[in-house]
């Protein structure tokens, strides 16, 4: 099969890899399309790696014993290898498990943990059916496009009743503005990018402020009666971002890092009373909510969906990455 490897500094090739092999609860996966998220920088930098992706939507081609899907079943595939017995995966947050496992070794295989890829195997417990009237494209974002924010507006009860600040328009700051219009609340948006600035408010922001302002913390305060935000979600993980989002939120308010790194900064959570939490992806009882949201937010996706690119055209996505001039782009093992 083929499968994408990065070979050095703004450097990639395709490999031809056996096709992995399956046991127990594993599947084997035919990837449709593979969604692209920040691999780029991996591929800027020169970080070698022949096991690229983590999401991605497909086909069942093999299961090795009946379980909770068939082969001909349209799935999406959720990241990481959980336990599936322990406490958090017993509630759905499966994706904060302590006791991974070695998807390797349990099937014996040498490959499919790549997204990259023209296959996979995930258990059968961490796919997501498609349902008919879903597209492979829209349903591929129920991972790194939609989830992170979705899993923290479900944490923070974001409704119609609230003014929402998103810091930072990459595909995960664009994917929180879906998540926000298809909730009715007012969406306000942080981005220095022209590009994604534009494109957030074409999703339905109604205001992207540049943080290279000065006045720009006057600005979300003068289009929230004087108090900020109610909620923010920090979709960037820029120390500066983080900290301005706690200067932007009214007291009693409620933010949400589901940017990776940064460095924060308390500064006014105790005297503004504020709630303050990490949020990684989405709860696997709300799955039915998720495929709603993807259903009714079908055309907001195809806008947030920018590109998309054959496998062996990877070099040309990850420069389109690089470039910031793009929203969430979609890689296809077969073409």
């Amino acid at each position: 099969m083929k499968q994408l490897a990065i070979t050095g500094k703004r450097e990639c090739s395709i490999l031809s890899k056996d096709e992995p092999l399956i046991k127990g609860n594993f599947v084997k996966v035919k990837i449709i399309v593979a969604p692209m998220c920040t691999e780029y920088k991996s591929y800027i930098n020169g970080d070698k790696s022949d096991c690229l992706g983590h999401e991605a939507a497909g086909e069942v081609v093999e299961i090795a014993q009946a379980g909770r899907v068939k082969v001909g079943d349209r799935v999406v595939v959720m990241p990481q290898y959980s336990c599936g017995s322990c406490d958090l995966c017993l509630k759905g947050d499966y994706i904060y498990c302590l006791d991974t496992l070695d998807a390797l070794k349990e099937c014996g295989s040498k490959t499919g943990l790549a997204t990259y890829a023209q296959y996979c195997i995930k258990q059968d417990w961490l796919l997501l059916p498609i349902p008919d009237d879903i597209s492979y494209e829209h349903a591929s974002m129920a991972c790194c496009g939609l989830g992170p924010s979705f899993g923290a507006m479900e944490n923070m009860n974001v409704s119609a009743y609230d003014t929402i600040l998103v810091a930072g328009m990459g595909p995960v700051g664009l994917g929180a503005v879906v998540n926000g219009v298809m909730r009715n609340a007012k969406i306000l948006a942080m981005e220095s990018c022209k590009y994604r600035a534009d494109l957030a408010l074409k999703l339905g922001a109604m205001v992207v402020v540049n943080p290279n302002d000065p006045d720009a913390l006057a600005q979300i305060k003068s289009l929230t009666n004087g108090k900020g935000v109610d909620k923010a979600i920090d979709c960037c993980a820029v120390p500066a971002a983080e900290s301005f989002l706690l200067k932007a939120t009214r007291r009693k308010g409620h933010v949400s890092f589901v940017g990776w790194g940064g460095h924060l900064e308390l500064g006014n959570m105790v005297p503004d009373g504020l709630t303050l939490q990490g949020s990684w992806h989405w709860n696997l009882s709300d799955s039915s909510k998720m495929l709603k949201l993807i259903k009714k937010s079908a055309p907001l996706l195809d806008n947030m969906i920018t590109h998309r690119f054959p496998i062996n055209k990877a070099a040309d996505a990850f420069e389109v990455q690089a470039s910031a001039n793009c929203g969430k782009i979609l890689l296809f093992p077969w073409e």
